[in-house]
């Protein structure tokens, strides 16, 4: 099965690149990567396609993810020796990957004094912490057709299909794609896809999809803001596209550890929503986000709910205080400059995010 199917917004790739080929679409530039006598020739609109076309029944691997955001230091999210999940949203972490299918997966997260497996066995997920000696199993219902997942903790990318499929939904004609010509990832020769913000007010300048010569999946994504470092890369150091054997995903808990099985996934019916409720969500929906600007510039201003704002800064008090105070005719609040966005948290609970400069997100709270 294709690594995209589960994501219907990149089948529409298909026919914006062959709308390139023939006539040129919006933003895809007609840019070829030389391959030399390892790879064929491939336009930017050929690597769309055979991303939106790329199948693997299995891998294994080592992943290297290295985050530089800007992010203060959070209460409870470690760094680079961490192997929690939540630590994944700084520094430079190793993961392990397996995968076999659809119903089988593996996900290891390396520390220099600690480690996390999740592990997915059919409907049995499990969730190991060697650092607290904890493990947890939980029953996950048999996903329909056309039925949405729930991500993983820690919503950062931990794969590069993972991270080039997230930019890829984004794509539009804000975007300038084209091709760097070929490099050679985790011993394998790919193609590179860049996409380039046409808005001079994006923070992101660059971002770089290292797209593996014959299996067409991403080996390698970037995110570039014009400092010498990536402030987001995930690459694979080795892969194998070869199915991993069956035993990698049995889960047997070590002797000591303290084991909890959680409630089963119940799935319950429920009363359809009347077109009153319905009307008044949409409503309410609206009143607490709005949106200003578009691609890359999107300023994302939310009201937090009542309770939710007091809770976060109970939460994150010592990263609040630590962050510098605004002001201005939208009110106050702290501010937050990280390398790839900004984020404003107002002292009346709203929160303004963008992958723009301060004065966008001032901006728009004053709308």
């Amino acid at each position: 099965m294709s690594i995209f199917d589960r994501k219907p917004v990149l089948r529409w790739l298909a026919p914006v690149a062959a709308l390139a080929v023939i006539g040129g679409a919006g933003g895809v530039v007609a840019a070829t990567a030389t391959a030399g006598d390892r790879l064929p020739s491939r336009s930017a609109a050929e690597l769309l396609v055979d991303l939106q076309q790329a199948q693997v029944d299995g891998l294994s691997g080592t992943v290297v993810q290295k985050s530089n955001l800007g992010i203060p230091a959070i209460p409870g999210a470690g760094g680079s020796d961490d192997a929690s999940l939540t630590s994944l949203i700084s520094g430079t972490h190793t993961l392990d990957v397996w995968y076999s299918g659809d119903d089988k997966a593996r996900l290891r997260v390396r520390g220099s004094l600690d480690e996390t497996d999740v592990v997915k066995n059919g409907n049995d997920l499990w969730t190991w912490s060697y650092k607290d000696k904890t493990a947890t199993k939980r029953t996950l219902n048999e996903t329909k057709p056309g039925q949405s997942t729930q991500q993983a903790p820690a919503d950062l990318p931990k794969t590069p299909q993972e991270a080039a499929s997230r930019i890829l939904s984004a794509l539009d004609p804000t975007t300038e794609v084209s091709t760097s010509g070929t490099q050679e990832v985790a011993g394998r020769p790919v193609y590179e896809l860049v996409l380039q913000p046409k808005d001079a007010d994006s923070l992101v300048t660059q971002v770089r999809i290292a797209i593996d010569g014959t299996e067409h999946i991403p080996l390698r994504v970037e995110v570039l803001t014009g400092a010498p470092d990536p402030a987001f890369e995930v690459a694979y150091t080795d892969v194998d596209f070869s199915r991993p054997d069956d035993a990698q995903f049995t889960f047997n808990p070590p002797p000591g550890t303290k084991v909890t099985t959680a409630a089963p996934e119940t799935a319950k019916p429920q009363k359809a929503p009347s077109k009153a409720e319905i009307e008044a969500k949409k409503k309410q929906a609206t009143e607490d986000t709005k949106v200003v600007g578009e691609g890359w510039s999107t300023v994302v201003v939310t009201k937090l709910p009542a309770g939710d704002a007091d809770k976060s800064a109970g939460q994150l008090e010592q990263v609040l205080s630590s962050l510098p105070k605004v002001s201005g005719d939208w009110g106050s609040g702290r501010l937050l400059k990280g390398t790839a966005f900004t984020a404003v948290l107002t002292d009346d609970g709203r929160l303004a995010v963008g992958s723009v400069k301060p004065e966008l997100l001032y901006d728009a709270l004053g709308k």
